[in-house]
């Protein structure tokens, strides 16, 4: 028993900062600086090695408020003060902030919450409408709790999906959409060659298309004076994913809207490329959108290794979601990024990030 107390002690993530304590168990995998940055800071006053750090964003130092706890008190002081004594003679925790509280002056300060705007224990949709003055600025700090967006339970159930939805669904309906059309023209070279083109130009059209809707349409431009509807809609097709950046079962789109997105573009389209293969090209579009949702997911929850064209693209999107939110809205490729000047500049790090 005292052995499994120990380790799920050694386990846990619990630091100090500017006099605050900050649970930060169960987000060292989700910390965009990785877990290693933040390992073995365990029960230990981390103000002094935060200022030495560069500078946290606004958004970051948001966040790290949803992990803030009370202190126990004396017991658990005097039971940590017995353990550093008798492990490494380390002094207590406390008188360890107390000879470097006159060096706390950096600033990484904790922005005031705005989550009294709104009642996180009620539905949040209908919410967005009374909030219309600061929504732009609330959306954009986010936090790490569960979300509710509809009342009814039947609603809300839509608009939660597991990743593993997105490739059951749309691979078989890619394959059935295109079939028809690579049977007919895979008779020789030639034919075999157009229809790799279309299938090719169909996924750099989606990475256009990918990089227009974020920049254009998910980030539409929003004020005070935005009214309701823009700031409710903005927030049911992306505003959602900036405020809980870490719910793992809202990162893929749902099948249903994609599917009425995908016949709202190819209607026109169609038309347009009548007499070149549309179906090849919705084909290619469908399968570059499949890439885009299974890396977003990836660069949200997986760990790429090092020099990995992922493992770029991860810091590049944490990113954009926590630094530079009107930037670097590439996903499954900064192409776009370069073309229209909206790239963000990664510096370079001295050690390599582990997010797992």
């Amino acid at each position: 028993m005292v052995a499994r107390n120990k380790s799920e002690e050694k386990a846990k993530c619990i630091v100090k900062y500017r006099q605050q304590y900050y649970d930060l168990t169960n987000f060292l995998h989700k910390h965009p600086g990785g877990l290693n940055t933040l390992k073995g800071l365990n029960q230990i006053d981390m103000t002094s090695r935060f200022m030495k750090a560069p500078p946290h964003s606004d958004a970051a130092m948001y966040l790290m408020r949803e992990y803030k706890v009370d202190y126990d008190g004396e017991n658990s002081a005097n039971e940590r003060r017995a353990e550093k004594l008798a492990e490494n003679g380390v002094e207590l925790l406390a008188q360890q902030s107390a000879a470097q509280n006159s060096e706390d002056s950096n600033n990484n300060q904790l922005d005031e919450s705005m989550e009294h705007l709104v009642d996180w224990s009620k539905a949040m949709l209908p919410q967005i409408s009374k909030i219309t003055k600061h929504y732009d600025e609330w959306v954009h700090k986010p936090v790490d709790r569960p979300l509710r967006l509809f009342g009814p339970w039947y609603l809300e159930m839509c608009t939660k999906t597991p990743w593993w939805v997105v490739p059951m669904f749309w691979i078989p309906t890619i394959i059935a959409c295109g079939w028809d059309e690579v049977q007919a023209n895979s008779h020789n070279m030639k034919e075999i060659t157009t229809v790799i083109c279309h299938l090719v130009f169909g996924v750099i059209f989606w990475t256009l298309l990918e990089y227009s809707l974020h920049r254009w349409v998910f980030h539409v431009r929003l004020t005070s004076n935005s009214g309701p509807w823009l700031c409710t809609f903005h927030f049911l097709i992306h505003g959602l994913h900036h405020k809980v950046p870490f719910d793992s079962m809202r990162l893929v789109f749902p099948p249903l809207p994609g599917v009425i997105i995908a016949v709202v573009i190819y209607t026109p389209l169609s038309i347009i490329l009548q007499n070149y293969h549309p179906r090849l090209v919705l084909s290619g579009a469908l399968l570059g959108y499949l890439c885009y949702d299974m890396i977003h997911y990836y660069l949200h929850y997986g760990n790429p290794s090092a020099g990995h064209h992922l493992y770029r693209m991860k810091r590049y999107h944490y990113q954009h979601h926590f630094s530079h939110q009107d930037l670097g809205y590439g996903i499954s490729s900064p192409i776009w990024d370069f073309v229209f000047k909206t790239r963000i500049h990664l510096r370079k790090l001295r050690y390599q990030i582990r997010w797992s």
